[in-house]
């Protein structure tokens, strides 16, 4: 752990890495659950004009 300590830049990017790879997972996983809503398809909104 003192090695971290000891490097304030390569903590940084370990840090920016690990917070940019878990919000992509976030939102992989949104992308998933909305694409799951709808697996019938939805009706398209100008059908009824």
């Amino acid at each position: 752990m003192n090695f971290l300590k000891s490097r304030p830049k390569l903590n940084y990017w370990l840090f920016f890495t690990a917070k940019t790879l878990f919000y992509f997972g976030i939102i992989l996983a949104l992308i998933y659950l909305y694409h799951y809503k709808n697996i019938q398809g939805g009706s398209f909104i100008y059908n009824e004009f």
